[in-house]
């Protein structure tokens, strides 16, 4: 494992995946008979901000620990539309009020927050391309006739 490889988006990335881990820990909705959490409100959009936490910490692993480039780039690209869906559904999230909620509370802001985040990630993960965070192959040469 070597974190010199990670570049600036695994390291993006990973500060969304704390703020969608810290949502999930906070209040997500205020309402008349106490604070709902993200587990009182569990439903298919939770469940995208979860895939694109695991995505988003999938991308960080792979970059971390593998030794060549084909499997961080294929969590790259992943981790893209997984993401995007996620902040669909947070930001729908964000806009609906369930149980009779009378306002949003920092948990749903956070999780919006943090799910943009770990698309801005994998976005710059993958504009990326330095070269130099990975050892050029160097085949032998072939005998001449």
């Amino acid at each position: 494992m070597s974190l010199r490889r990670l570049r600036l988006g695994e390291y993006v990335a990973s500060a969304g995946c704390a703020c969608v881990i810290v949502s999930f820990l906070l209040p997500a909705y205020h309402s008349p008979i106490g604070d709902l959490s993200a587990w009182n409100t569990f439903g298919p959009a939770l469940a995208l901000e979860f895939a694109a936490l695991f995505a988003g910490l999938a991308m960080v692993i792979s970059a971390a620990t593998e030794r060549s480039t084909a499997l961080p780039v294929a969590t790259q690209v992943w981790c893209v539309p997984i993401s995007l869906l996620a902040v669909i559904a947070a930001l729908i999230r964000v806009l609906e009020r369930p149980e009779h909620a009378t306002s949003v509370a920092a948990g749903s802001w956070l999780g919006l927050i943090g799910t943009c985040v770990i698309l801005m990630g994998a976005w710059l993960s993958m504009r990326d391309e330095r070269t130099s965070l990975y050892e050029p192959a160097r085949p032998v040469p072939r005998p001449r006739p």
